[in-house]
């Protein structure tokens, strides 16, 4: 395994296709307009954004480890403005993921697969009241993707099905993660020049949400951009930029109807982010502020984030 800073090598990823459906996630029931499933995401927007178009070796396994802390003070409309004064909510969450590369070779790429497991912490306040509770958010299950690495070129196309979460009560106020399936194409690409000292990365993904059966509410489909840019200071750090771009394409509907105005959720995400090598292991300390924001939740989000290879295969690194 080789670090970021050597790209000809770098066969494994800080990937992020973890479900950590926090702050989005939690709104069904609560008495006001916006507090409907349109709030949510099965999807975690913005933990894809190190190094995303990277691949563990053939035959190889990468254990990667997750922590977010989200904060919101607002709660946003169609138009952006805030709806719910005295709103505040507070997400902590920790995920944990194992991609494996089958070392089977198709369409001249590397069949892989991944796992991922997100518990969160939840408490939300509201002039309606408070509540706060854990659980096990949506799972997601990698079912295929195929992965290239080609000099300084490495992506990775598949399909992912987001599981709904451990635990729903329509009559709960808080509930962590959503209560449907989500089928998601998606595509991944890393750009590597100037000796790996550069790092351009980019995730595209398409989510289509299923209906909630104990509801009768179906979210709207949407399209996800996960990005950031990054250089190496030093041979083992790496600073830059990074975020994500949120559009909902169609309509939230309940019953068949179009459920009020549609609302349609829209965020644009921007922060820093700083690279790390540490022994065998990179880590990742991110942060966004959501802006543009339409009908979900706006705050901040600090992610704490590593990869590490399984087996002894990454001390051919060092």
């Amino acid at each position: 395994m080789k670090t970021p800073q050597q790209p000809h090598h770098t066969r494994w990823t800080l990937k992020c296709e973890v479900i950590i459906a926090f702050a989005l996630t939690i709104l069904f029931c609560c008495p006001f307009a916006l507090a409907g499933e349109n709030s949510g995401t099965s999807y975690p927007v913005g933990a894809q954004t190190v190094l995303s178009g990277t691949t563990p070796p053939d035959g190889k396994t990468v254990y990667y480890q997750y922590t977010a802390f989200y904060s919101a003070g607002e709660l946003t409309d169609s138009h952006g403005k805030s709806i719910v004064p005295g709103f505040r909510l507070t997400v902590f969450a920790n995920a944990a993921e194992v991609e494996h590369n089958w070392g089977v070779h198709v369409l001249g790429g590397s069949l892989l697969s991944l796992v991922a497991a997100p518990l969160v912490y939840e408490q939300i306040e509201t002039p309606g009241g408070n509540a706060a509770k854990a659980n096990i958010a949506n799972p997601d299950i990698g079912i295929a993707e195929i992965g290239y690495n080609k000099g300084s070129w490495h992506w990775t196309y598949g399909f992912h099905v987001y599981a709904p979460g451990a635990s729903y009560d329509r009559n709960r106020m808080l509930n962590v993660g959503q209560h449907y399936f989500t089928l998601a194409p998606l595509a991944n690409f890393t750009f590597m020049p100037n000796h790996g000292k550069t790092e351009i990365s980019s995730k595209l993904q398409f989510d289509h949400n299923l209906t909630n059966r104990d509801t009768h509410y179906q979210s709207g489909n949407e399209f996800i951009w996960e990005y950031d840019a990054m250089q190496n200071v030093s041979k083992k750090v790496a600073v830059g930029v990074n975020g994500y771009f949120l559009q909902q394409l169609t309509d939230d509907t309940q019953n068949g109807l179009t459920f009020e105005d549609g609302h349609r959720g829209r965020n644009l995400a921007i922060g820093p982010e700083v690279r790390f090598n540490v022994g065998h292991a990179i880590l990742a300390v991110k942060y966004f502020r959501d802006t543009l924001t339409q009908n979900r939740p706006k705050g901040n989000e600090f992610w704490f984030q590593f990869g590490l290879p399984l087996g002894n295969w990454g001390k051919a690194a060092h």
